[in-house]
């Protein structure tokens, strides 16, 4: 029988949350979908993995031999799919970096020329990222280092070292009533309707609505998974949205205006690594450039 990893790594998030609502944030699906990929694993074992209550989820004797097994092979099965990913990317003379956005704004090309210098022969081969993705497919092993938004999901199990911070302002729609102004507090945007990330991006998303940083719950005019799906739906009237600061430069279009918000954090930029890539010279390289940079 062969299980797809997708449904052992659901399964394992389960185990160790005893919550499918706590998993589902963590994995960045929804609830109703990881429900659904659970009894997919329980129908090809032929067995129940879990005891559903009111209090969560506890596994049964099958599901706590399972969850024994699960993390060694996928850590086995991880550790298989980098190290091909990587020795290709050797064998081509190639970096694989993602980034969410505009990366580390005005300071990536000079990373990835001091990268060059460093390593003759040698190119970063840079790949943007979704919303939904936002460790950039460092997570999954898709890339080798990743230039990132920081606090982002899943932070904690990789080396991040911060580079920068900046203001995060607001991004409105020209003929807003706001928009002339030269500086606006977060409370009075409290009541407009906002351009959010897939809800499947947890707290990633609460952060870019300010959740932390507003009464009551926000108001969500449109999601959007791509810069340009976000730049439309704030052009087209659709919701305001918070950014930062240096989108004003990067993401400038006409029918959009950007302002300094008070009352509100900033966000950080940082470059980040997995552990297992700690003795890797090529990203220690890249790292080392960042922060040089």
């Amino acid at each position: 029988m062969d299980l797809d990893t997708r449904l052992l790594r659901y399964f394992a998030a389960v185990a160790r949350e005893g919550n499918l609502t706590r998993a589902a944030q963590r994995l960045f699906v929804s609830q109703p979908a990881l429900t659904k990929q659970i009894r997919q694993l329980e129908t090809l074992l032929g067995t129940p993995l879990f005891t559903r209550s009111r209090h969560g989820m506890a596994l049964t004797e099958a599901g706590r031999v399972l969850a024994g097994r699960v993390p060694s092979l996928l850590a086995a099965h991880d550790r298989t799919v980098r190290e091909t990913r990587a020795a290709a990317s050797r064998a081509a003379r190639v970096l694989r970096v993602g980034f969410l956005a505009s990366a580390a704004n005005e300071a990536t090309p000079e990373i990835i020329a001091a990268f060059g210098r460093r390593r003759p022969g040698w190119r970063v081969d840079l790949r943007q990222a979704a919303w939904s993705n936002p460790t950039a497919g460092l997570a999954d092993g898709e890339v080798d280092a990743a230039l990132l938004r920081l606090p982002f999901p899943g932070q904690d199990e990789l080396r991040v070292h911060e580079l920068f911070s900046e203001p995060r302002w607001v991004a409105l729609p020209a003929s807003h009533p706001l928009a002339d102004r030269d500086e606006i507090e977060f409370r009075e945007l409290w009541d407009d309707p906002f351009v959010a990330a897939p809800v499947e991006t947890g707290w990633f998303r609460d952060y870019w609505l300010g959740a932390d940083e507003r009464e009551g719950e926000p108001r969500i005019g449109a999601v959007t998974d791509h810069p340009d799906e976000w730049l439309g739906a704030i052009a087209n009237g659709y919701g305001i949205a918070l950014a930062p600061e240096s989108a004003a430069r990067f993401y400038a279009r006409p029918g959009i205006v950007y302002r300094p918000v008070r009352g509100i954090g900033p966000t950080r930029v940082g470059v980040a690594w997995s552990p297992a890539d700690d003795g890797n010279p090529l990203v220690r390289d890249f790292v080392e450039c960042c922060l040089a940079a």
